[in-house]
């Protein structure tokens, strides 16, 4: 991978593989995404695709002071907040991944809350969030319902491909959360 680009080549070979969890105990955010898409399963980091506005939603709605690349992720731990996925596996789009793969990251997500315990859990998907937590009239924003004392919100996916949510959008939603979390 040359410059931290990766070829075509390297994207399409990058079909199942997994990003490593960016986490730790006590996180005041742990932002979920969906899953890896292959440019970050290519990378070998979250949200690595130019055209996701994870990172320049994270900078405007004021999580960090300066922009961020995805090849700085481990540094969002020293501010508090950590990534993780619903489905391990990097693939072309969501809407390869089954229902069972997101009832079971679901799954596995509330184990790794219970387990790192952060203030507030951001699942990056509503449709996922819906699917994997059986709540099918879920909103975006924070939810009801809990895991042991965390709070869970729900974020607009922020993939380029999201069209029902600019960013404008998309970073008023992560104000709203991190106005949240800054009050604890």
């Amino acid at each position: 991978m040359e410059f931290g680009r990766p070829t075509r080549a390297e994207v399409l070979a990058a079909a199942g593989k997994v990003v490593p969890d960016i986490i730790a105990p006590n996180l005041k955010v742990l932002f979920c995404g969906v899953n890896p898409g292959l440019y970050s399963g290519a990378t070998g980091h979250h949200f690595a695709y130019p055209g996701n506005r994870f990172w320049k939603a994270l900078y405007q709605a004021g999580f960090t002071a300066r922009l961020f690349s995805p090849f700085e992720e481990s540094k969002l731990l020293t501010f508090g907040y950590g990534i993780v996925n619903l489905v391990a596996r990097a693939t072309a789009s969501e809407a390869a991944l089954t229902k069972k793969e997101l009832v079971a990251g679901g799954k596995t997500l509330v184990q790794k809350v219970r387990r790192f315990k952060p203030e507030s859990v951001a699942i990056l998907g509503i449709g996922a969030y819906q699917m994997a937590f059986f709540t099918p009239k879920a909103k975006v924003g924070p939810q009801e319902k809990l895991i042991n004392h965390t709070r869970i919100w729900v974020l607009p996916n922020p993939s380029g491909l999201n069209a029902n949510y600019l960013l404008p959008d998309l970073v008023e939603e992560m104000k709203k959360l991190r106005l949240v979390a800054e009050t604890k």
